[in-house]
């Protein structure tokens, strides 16, 4: 059953408008009676009716509203290092798939790839729009949101990440040789992960200090040698496991 985002809250009756109006009475050829799967805002789940379908809108009614899922004992934020080619889009679509909740794209010292204001822009927005895709597809309740790309200077100052009481930092450093991701995320009892990976040529030393400077703890993701887009999906799905996300 298709699956839409609702970016209000749910009710008796809702207008469908925009791209998801189009596909529904366009590509899916949606009939009067056909139901539809909606999530909101706030992650509640309804099933709904076509209604009545107009030029450049479809009238939704509610079927029924659907039980609320268990939440994840911690929502899990990626914060990822610029990706050559077409890398940073599986990224994203592969982020969806594994409960992130939110993806910062960031600019470090060995970046490759480099974009002006406006390449930035629509860079966000077609990770924006991967996202939402891939939220449909894979039946996630809420949608991960895709940050601007930014420098990671200017992240490390963002307070709502790296200075919230009840948020941990994870800096995934292909230079830790100490503590293992396993024994970091097991001593957390954070409500919030924040995941940092690098891109392909990892990170400066004085990023690299920057970083555990904000309040970050160094993490080893193994003996195994990852690519830049591996390494992101490998601490999402061990930080997950350890969640307990993964179970039934």
């Amino acid at each position: 059953m298709r699956r839409l985002f609702y970016a209000g809250t749910l009710a008796e009756e809702i207008m469908i408008t925009g791209d998801d109006a189009h596909h529904l009475a366009r590509v899916m050829r949606a009939q009067i009676g056909d139901e539809v799967m909606v999530a909101d805002a706030d992650g509640r789940v309804a099933r709904m009716a076509v209604a009545s379908i107009a030029s450049d809108s479809v009238c939704l009614n509610l079927v029924e509203y659907l039980p609320q899922e268990e939440g994840s004992p911690a929502e899990v934020i990626l914060v990822q290092a610029l990706l050559k080619g077409e890398k940073m889009d599986f990224v994203v679509q592969k982020a969806v798939e594994l409960g992130a909740t939110a993806f910062y794209p960031v600019i470090t010292e060995h970046v490759v790839v480099r974009y002006d204001a406006k390449k930035a822009a629509a860079k966000a927005a077609r990770w924006q729009k991967i996202a939402d895709e891939a939220a449909k597809q894979c039946g996630r309740r809420v949608l991960m949101s895709v940050a601007e790309v930014a420098p990671l200077s200017s992240l490390l100052q963002n307070a709502d990440l790296f200075a919230a009481s009840d948020a941990a930092v994870i800096f995934c450093y292909e230079g830790e040789e100490e503590q293992s991701m396993r024994t970091a995320l097991r001593a957390l009892t954070a409500r919030r992960i924040v995941l940092i990976i690098g891109a392909e040529g990892g990170f400066s030393p004085a990023e690299s200090e920057a970083i555990r400077a904000s309040g970050a703890v160094s993490v080893s993701l193994g003996r195994l040698i990852l690519r830049a887009e591996t390494a992101a999906l490998t601490a999402l799905s061990v930080t997950q496991y350890e969640l307990g996300n993964f179970d039934l």
